[in-house]
């Protein structure tokens, strides 16, 4: 099949290359200049556990705080926030505490540990060094640090990934780096935990796939989707290009598209910060993940690099960064790892940028109930986690072929009244 792909981050071109490998002639049109130039381009970096990932899903902290009050909000309303964020933060809210998101959760589950099977598959196959490091630590400065963690950990355990509990001095060794003045309890670990550099790997991809026959056209904003015939409408040309078949990977450009085939999906653009610091001194330094379970906060280790990331901001804010939620990265490096990171040097590099989040934290994918168009978006937080997996069982379901992940969870019908 002639297959047309919108969008270019991790997720649409861990999807053409699958749909590729099939033997689909595909072609990806990106409204930027490169492949993994927006939510791709400086993820927190965590591949695994997926649902360990702040803001993957409502139901995991939801009871730990309030979100929009107190003095440490979870969410905040930017700029430009109005009535229709508030809508949204309420149906996140409700889903987090909806009989269904256990299953759901239980759906990530699955979800995530097939995409890290498939993720490193294909790093195996291309022999590359994606800047991977091992293990995941989750710190536990009180006892109420677990029970918020509680709903991912339990659906965890129940699918064989248990995490080890470790005292402070525990989790010291793992990270040896960690200050013995910052208050902790414990940790649980993940020892399969996994990060790596998001961005770096969709380049390779990018290259592997142009090598099984992928045309990249950049620089081609998709106008609208146009289903007689089935194809897309590039701006500033006249005819639309035909395809057999389009795939939506476009984070909230896939929800304005849908919009104009009478489609409401209800995506939020979550924005969140991230931190890149150039590595100082390797022993006082993350050596995999670390996870701020009270602040929501990520400390990676990627090569020669530390990045940290947290946040999440409902409206534009005029594309402002917010002192206050970086004072708040910075002082989370350095109270957890003092001596870690050149925070002074002039490659620390600051990114804010939008995660396309749906209410129930889950991504859509498979068909879109409208002929010829297919949907791989909405992954949130978890991007970079789930892009591989959810390529490849979108590949076979478009193929027909025998499917390798179960993909009912995630249906667009579960917004459709």
């Amino acid at each position: 099949m002639e297959i047309a792909i919108v969008g270019a981050g991790i997720v649409g071109v861990a999807t053409a290359y699958e749909l590729a490998c099939d033997g689909h002639q595909v072609t990806v049109y990106e409204q930027r200049s490169a492949a993994a130039e927006e939510a791709s381009f400086a993820s927190s970096g965590l591949l695994a556990p997926s649902l360990l990932i702040p803001w993957a899903s409502p139901a995991v902290g939801i009871h730990s705080n309030h979100l929009l009050w107190g003095r440490q909000p979870a969410f905040r309303m930017a700029r430009g926030a109005g009535l229709a964020e508030y809508r949204w933060l309420r149906r996140w809210r409700k889903a987090g505490r909806a009989p269904s998101a256990l299953a759901t959760l239980q759906a990530l589950e699955r979800l995530g540990q097939f995409s890290l099977e498939r993720t490193r598959k294909l790093v195996e196959l291309f022999q590359v060094d994606i800047e991977t490091s091992q293990g995941t630590l989750v710190l536990l400065r009180h006892k109420n640090d677990l029970k918020k963690m509680q709903p991912a950990t339990e659906v965890m355990g129940e699918a064989g990934h248990a995490l080890s509990e470790l005292d402070a001095n525990g989790a010291r060794l793992i990270e040896p780096g960690l200050s013995s003045d910052a208050p902790l309890l414990g940790a649980l670990h993940a020892s399969n935990g996994e990060a790596a550099n998001c961005r770096l790997f969709a380049q390779v991809l990018r290259y592997a796939a142009q090598e099984h026959g992928v045309r990249f056209r950049f620089n081609a904003q998709v106008k609208s989707i146009t289903t007689h015939p089935t194809g897309v409408q590039i701006t500033g040309e006249s005819a639309p290009r035909r395809a057999d078949a389009v795939v939506l990977c476009a984070g909230l450009a896939s929800a304005a598209l849908l919009r104009g085939n009478g489609l409401n999906l209800p995506m939020a653009p979550v924005y969140g910060y991230t931190i890149s610091a150039p590595l100082r001194e390797d022993t006082h330094a993350p050596q995999g993940s670390v996870i701020d379970p009270l602040h929501r906060i990520t400390i990676s280790r990627q090569g020669m690099r530390v990045r940290v990331s947290g946040g999440a901001e409902l409206g534009y804010g005029n594309g402002e960064h917010h002192a206050d939620t970086l004072q708040k990265l910075y002082l989370a490096l350095s109270g957890w790892f003092p001596g870690g990171a050149q925070l002074s040097s002039s490659q620390v590099q600051i990114l804010r940028g939008a995660r396309p989040t749906l209410p129930d934290g889950a991504p859509v994918l498979g068909a879109s109930g409208i002929p010829g168009v297919w949907l791989n978006t909405g992954h949130g937080a978890s991007g970079w986690a789930l892009a591989c997996g959810s390529a490849r069982a979108l590949a076979d379901r478009i193929g027909q072929a025998a499917p390798t992940m179960e993909l009912d969870a995630f249906g667009v019908h579960r917004f459709q009244a």
